[in-house]
């Protein structure tokens, strides 16, 4: 099953001709999961293929606009399309009158409902929780409130043998319960272990937004053996200072971040747009995280 990561924008406030502001799509299971809406979110989802129909929730990481001006002409879209099924929204509660406003002022008649759930800047928590994706919000450090979003599959129950079914007759209860951890018990009385009916399923694949925040490192206890980690880096590591002033992080720090982690792979993105090349910041990360990788727009990343 899908599990991949698309870049829609790549650059911190102040956008450039070759980088949007920040967006990001998360194809789970063929469903999409919008992190963050930036000015533009909806040219590049048309841009790079991706389905609206299929965006039923919607993460914002913070009320700044490089992270939200795109939200009002997508749900503008989405309603002249035709839609007619609930879009959730996952954003801090300062948004919602905001956000209505904007729906009263500029679309006529709203043909869809929006369920608002605020998030909590203080603390780690599920968000949401379907069969195919667990989702967590934890809390950042940037000038204000500020969330980062781990995306994970759910832990699969193991897979049984084909042969075992057919050798033991089994019975749609055993397998359920053989699935569950059980070992099963022949119509001789003979006890089967567990190990010997099932084979180890793939292990949850899992992705990890971490967007506007300073340096600090309890933040790698948010995201613990990530497969994929993408982190701001708006500065390189000569401009630490104002990188802490500004509430953001530094190309080395993120790295920090991913080694403490543990992390499988890293994306450094958010950009200052005084770097027209970013291949400095990405050598600087590579120095302490060498599978480190630099978010362009359109580049997909599969898990």
């Amino acid at each position: 099953m899908t599990f991949s990561l698309t870049i829609l924008g790549s650059s911190s406030a102040l956008p450039t001709s070759k980088r949007f502001p920040s967006a990001h799509v998360l194809n789970a299971h063929e469903r999409l999961f919008l992190i963050d809406c930036g000015e533009g979110t909806q040219i590049q989802l048309r841009k790079y293929k991706l389905k609206l129909s299929h965006i039923d929730n919607i993460f914002i990481s913070h009320v700044h606009g490089d992270h939200t001006l795109g939200l009002i002409g997508l749900i503008s879209t989405l309603n002249l399309l035709g839609r007619k099924t609930k879009l959730s929204i996952f954003a801090h509660a300062s948004l919602q009158p905001i956000l209505n406003q904007n729906i009263l002022f500029f679309i006529n008649e709203l043909n869809f409902p929006i369920e608002f759930i605020p998030l909590n800047s203080k603390k780690h928590e599920v968000i949401l929780k379907t069969d195919s994706i667990i989702v967590e919000s934890f809390p950042l450090k940037h000038r204000i409130q500020c969330n980062g979003f781990l995306f994970r599959e759910p832990t699969k129950l193991p897979n049984i043998k084909k042969d075992a079914i057919e050798k033991y007759q089994l019975s749609l209860t055993e397998i359920v319960s053989i699935k569950n951890g059980s070992d099963l018990i022949s119509k001789s009385g003979k006890v089967i272990p567990n190990s010997e009916l099932t084979f180890v399923s793939s292990p949850p694949r899992s992705y990890a937004y971490c967007s506007d925040t300073r340096y600090f490192e309890k933040l790698a206890n948010y995201t613990k053996d990530v497969d994929l980690l993408y982190h701001e880096a708006t500065f390189d590591k000569s401009l630490e200072k104002m990188a802490k002033t500004t509430g953001h992080s530094t190309a080395s720090q993120a790295a920090q971040i991913a080694k403490l982690s543990n992390a499988k792979k890293l994306i450094i993105g958010h950009y200052s747009s005084r770097y027209k090349d970013v291949t400095p910041l990405l050598n600087e990360a590579r120095l302490i995280f060498p599978e480190t990788y630099s978010a362009e727009d359109g580049h997909v990343f599969s898990v």
